[in-house]
C-alpha cells in the first residue's frame, strides 16, 4: 500500500479512465501507460506515456507526453502480472507496477459545438474499489 506521493516516482502504471456525461451516462474509457516522471501535491502527479516505437534517427529526441493525474493515492492498486494492452492497440505493458482507476464526470452540459472556446469542465473521482481484471 502506497503511503506517500514520493513512493510512485519511477513506478510504471496502468491508467484505467472512464467518462461520463452529464447525466451519468457512460461516454468512452481509455487505458493508458506510463511511469511516474513527479508528484506534487497541488499539481498531481505526472507521468510520462508510453508510446509506440518508431525508428527514427538517432539525432532525433522526442519527448514523451505526459498525463497528470490528481495527487489522490486511493485508486493505485498493485497490478496482476501480465501482459496488457493500451486503447492505442500498438503499446503494450508487461508487468506493471500499479494500476490506477479514474472516473471523470462532467460537471456541465457541452454548449453547441459551434461556439469555439467553449471550456468542459470535469470532476475526477477516484474508484476506491480493487478492480476485477480477467
Amino acid at each position: 500500500m502506497l503511503k506517500n506521493l514520493e513512493d510512485t516516482i519511477n513506478k510504471r502504471c496502468l491508467i484505467a479512465l472512464s467518462y461520463f456525461s452529464v447525466d451519468n451516462k457512460p461516454l468512452k474509457q481509455t487505458l493508458l501507460a506510463g511511469t511516474v516522471k513527479s508528484v506534487d501535491k497541488e499539481m498531481g502527479i505526472t507521468l510520462s506515456l508510453f508510446v509506440e516505437e518508431k525508428a527514427q534517427p538517432n539525432d532525433v529526441k522526442k519527448a514523451l507526453p505526459e498525463f497528470i493525474l490528481p495527487a489522490n493515492l486511493s485508486c493505485w492498486f498493485n497490478a496482476p502480472k501480465g501482459t496488457f494492452t493500451t486503447s492505442n492497440a500498438e503499446i503494450k505493458i508487461e508487468n506493471p507496477d500499479f494500476l490506477i482507476t479514474w472516473d471523470i464526470y462532467q460537471t456541465k452540459k457541452p454548449k453547441d459545438a459551434k461556439e469555439e472556446g467553449e471550456q468542459q469542465w470535469w470532476e475526477w473521482h477516484p474508484r476506491t474499489a480493487p478492480p476485477q481484471v480477467n
